[in-house]
């Protein structure tokens, strides 16, 4: 296996990732202080008080002293603990255990990319990160869920995110949640990366990705892509109107399907990030479950085999990843079982195909794209289930971790 992938929550980590590493960073050792600290307050007030009101004066000196000496004990661990912890959440910690130390001046922070439908942006996070995470089809929207991705290097340690296209027609429960991700997304950025599709108005996306001119936020850099596309006179009137127009740091154009200019890109990240610890150790790209890119490669192939509205309306849950132990008897695969859920029977005969063939079809498909990425082979059976709806019942999309 190339590179190593790590399961845990993170959606849920990622604030306070972000603001253990900022204030570790601007006044050592105040977070951990006011962690340990915060949840004895309400108690020692009331205490006090309690002592006002039987004594009819302040505690008595000695009280006083006492209580001085155990905050100053208090500081003194905290101190120590987050000098042991590098600055990074206890939650992190519980996860990981093989960081390794930082150099002075080491940099990090969250770095969330944005932008329309099919405007590149998990093909821009892919090169970055010379790994396949995010799928890719020629279809618009085809990300779902915000998918962390991890460039690490000695001196910094970038945490993209990769959201889903923005859209401003929500029409089910599922858009509200995928554009509530981006927002999310864009309130842990450290910087952001605004990505715009240089061939197709790209005018008009200035104001989906900066609302206003006014707007205040993180430092952005406007990527310009697909500028393979336009010749080199259109490429520099697109680069003059958005320096003028735009309020992002820099404008720089790139493609990320030929990997131009993206050393551009990483420089620029590298002056922006802010000083603090790696967040997750350097020998990780991920920390998303396989079973999460597994059901991701399964639907990016329905999106390559089917047509029209089919895709949009189908989630793919796995039910079963069991790892096949070393030494174990038998042919030596994974088993893999995932659930196709559609949004109406009629889909059923559309998945499924004459006597199977179009769900054998796409079976075969998935199958050797997970072989590839995880580097073991597997056993892959798919089955499909109809879910009236899924899309406009909240309830349903979270089930399937929407």
């Amino acid at each position: 296996m190339p590179f190593s992938i790590r399961c845990s929550a993170a959606s849920n980590r990622i604030a306070s990732c972000r603001r253990n590493a900022r204030t570790s960073q601007l006044r050592p050792h105040h977070a951990a202080r006011t962690q340990r600290r915060a949840p004895q307050a309400p108690a020692a007030a009331a205490q006090e008080a309690n002592d006002g009101m039987q004594l009819g004066s302040r505690p008595p000196q000695r009280a006083a002293a006492a209580a001085d000496a155990q905050a100053a004990a208090d500081e003194a661990e905290a101190a120590n603990a987050e000098e042991q912890s590098g600055g990074r959440p206890p939650e992190i910690l519980e996860e990981f255990s093989n960081f390794t130390a930082d150099p002075p001046g080491h940099k990090s922070g969250f770095v969330t990319i944005i932008g329309r439908p099919n405007a590149g942006k998990s093909t821009l996070m892919n090169a970055l990160l010379h790994q396949t995470l995010s799928i890719v089809t020629p279809r618009a929207q085809t990300t779902r869920h915000r998918v962390l991705g991890l460039l690490s290097e000695p001196g910094y340690q970038a945490v993209f995110l990769d959201t889903p296209g923005i859209i401003t027609d929500k029409r089910n429960k599922l858009e509200d949640k995928m554009m509530a991700a981006v927002q999310q997304a864009v309130k842990d950025a450290d910087c952001l990366l605004a990505i715009i599709d240089a061939s197709h108005k790209p005018e008009e996306a200035l104001a989906m990705v900066q609302p206003g001119p006014q707007w205040k936020g993180p430092p952005m850099a406007i990527l310009l892509n697909k500028t393979d596309l336009l010749s080199a006179e259109e490429l520099a009137v697109l680069e003059a109107w958005f320096k003028q127009y735009s309020s992002a740091d820099v404008v720089l154009p790139i493609s990320a399907a030929e990997g131009k200019n993206l050393d551009a890109v990483v420089t620029w990240l590298q002056t922006k990030l802010p000083e603090g610890p790696s967040m997750y150790p350097k020998d990780i790209v991920s920390e998303q479950p396989e079973r999460f890119f597994v059901s991701e490669i399964i639907r990016k192939h329905i999106f390559l085999q089917y047509f029209q509205e089919v895709p949009y309306g189908v989630a793919v849950e796995v039910t079963t990843f069991r790892e096949v132990r070393p030494g174990s008897k038998g042919k030596g695969k994974d088993l893999i079982e995932a659930e196709i859920v559609i949004e109406k029977e009629r889909q059923r005969g559309i998945l499924i195909g004459k006597g199977g063939s179009a769900l054998k079809q796409l079976g075969t498909a998935a199958r050797a794209e997970v072989e590839e990425f995880l580097g073991r082979p597997v056993y892959l059976s798919l089955s499909v289930k109809v879910r009236e709806g899924w899309r406009k019942d909240e309830q349903q999309v979270e089930r399937l971790g929407y």
